[in-house]
C-alpha cells in the first residue's frame, strides 16, 4: 500500500548511527539506495539527544528527492521518545520511518497519526513520509498480515533475521547452515507483503563483515524468494547487494526474447510459443515484463559505484 505516488526501488537499505557526523559523511558516498539514520540500537542512550541534533542537521542540509534516499529507524512507542525523533528527522527530505519493535496493527497507526500532525507542523504534504514496520518480534510475526494494512503509508515491510537480532533472540532460533530455519520466517513476511501490495518487501541482514561470500548467498536467497532489497550494515557490503537485486544483462536479453516471440505469437493468434526448448505462455510474459521495468527502473536512479 503506497499512496498515489509509487513507492521508490530500494535494493540495499544501509544503517548508519544517527550520532556520528562521520559515518554519515561516508555512507553518502557508498552507493546504498537508502540511509537509515539510526537513532535506536545504534546509538548509546547518553548519546540519543545528540544523535537526534546531528541527524537533524544532516537531513535538513539534503534536497528532497535527493539521492541516496534517507530513512530514519526511530526508538520503539513504548519508549516515550517517538515525538522527540520525530521533531528531529521530519523534513521533505525525508522518504520513511523505521518502527521497530512493534505488537501489532495499532502502532503502526499511532505513527501514522503522529507522522501527520509533524508533516503538518512542518507544511510538508500529507502521507508524503512512509511507513517501513520492522517485524522484530514474535506478535508482529503473529500480526503481519494486519500491520502490513494498518495505514496507505506502508511501502516497505521486512525484518532483520540474523544472528543476535531482536527477533531470532526472542524465538530462541539459532542462526546457521543453508537458512532453513529462518525459511518460514522469511515467507510468511513476504506472503503479507504482496498480499497487501507493498512494493519493497526487504530482507536482511548479514553481521559477519568479512564474509562477502556469505553476503551474497543470503542476498541470492532473498532474491529468489521474492524480496526486492536488503538491509545492510556496512558499505562493502551494498556493491554485493546492489548487483544481486539488480537485474543481470542475460536476464534482461532474455526476458526482451520472450516479450518479442510472445508479441509474434499473439499476431498470429497463437496463446503460447516454444523458445529455447522453454513453453512459454502469458505468466511467463508477465515475468519477463517486470524483469524488464526493474532494469528500466535500475538504469533510470542516479549512476552509482558498484551497481552493475
Amino acid at each position: 500500500m503506497t499512496g498515489s505516488v509509487p513507492a521508490p526501488l530500494v535494493r540495499s537499505a544501509l544503517f548508519v548511527p544517527a550520532s556520528s557526523e562521520r559515518f554519515l559523511r561516508s555512507a553518502e558516498r557508498c552507493a546504498a539506495d537508502a540511509l537509515i539514520l539510526d537513532l535506536e540500537d545504534g546509538v548509546a542512550d547518553s548519546s540519543r539527544a545528540d544523535a537526534r541534533r546531528t541527524a537533524n542537521a544532516f537531513i535538513s542540509a539534503r534536497p528532497e528527492h535527493g539521492s541516496p534516499m534517507i530513512f530514519a529507524r526511530i526508538n520503539p512507542l513504548t519508549a516515550g521518545q517517538v515525538d522527540a525523533d520525530l521533531d528531529a528527522v521530519v523534513h521533505p527530505a525525508l522518504g520513511a520511518v523505521l518502527l521497530p519493535k512493534l505488537s501489532g496493527p495499532e502502532d503502526v497507526v499511532e505513527l501514522d497519526r503522529k507522522l501527520s500532525w509533524h508533516e503538518g507542523k512542518g507544511g510538508l504534504r500529507h502521507g508524503s513520509i512512509r511507513i517501513w514496520p520492522l517485524i522484530e518480534t514474535p506478535a508482529a510475526i503473529s500480526h503481519v498480515d494486519s500491520i502490513a494494512i494498518a495505514s496507505d503509508r506502508v511501502a516497505f515491510l521486512g525484518g532483520a533475521i540474523a544472528d543476535g537480532g531482536d527477533l531470532v533472540s526472542s524465538l530462541r532460533i539459532e542462526v546457521g547452515g543453508d537458512g532453513s530455519e529462518s525459511l518460514y520466517l522469511r515467507s510468511r513476511l513476504l506472503i503479507a507483503a504482496r498480499s497487501a501490495g507493498i512494493a519493497n518487501p526487504i530482507t536482511g541482514l548479514c553481521t559477519d563483515l568479512d564474509d562477502l561470500d556469505g553476503l551474497e548467498h543470503a542476498a541470492l536467497a532473498g532474491r529468489r524468494l521474492g524480496y526486492e532489497g536488503m538491509m545492510v550494515i556496512h558499505p562493502s557490503h551494498v556493491p554485493i547487494v546492489n548487483r544481486v537485486f539488480s537485474p543481470s544483462a542475460e536476464a534482461v536479453t532474455d526476458a526482451r526474447r520472450v516479450l518479442e516471440v510472445l508479441d509474434a505469437a499473439d499476431q498470429d493468434g497463437s496463446g503460447t510459443v516454444r523458445l529455447d526448448g522453454r513453453m512459454i505462455d502469458a505468466a511467463m510474459g508477465e515475468s519477463a515484463r517486470l524483469v524488464v521495468e526493474r532494469d528500466a527502473r535500475v538504469r533510470t536512479m542516479q549512476p552509482q559505484d558498484g551497481d552493475r
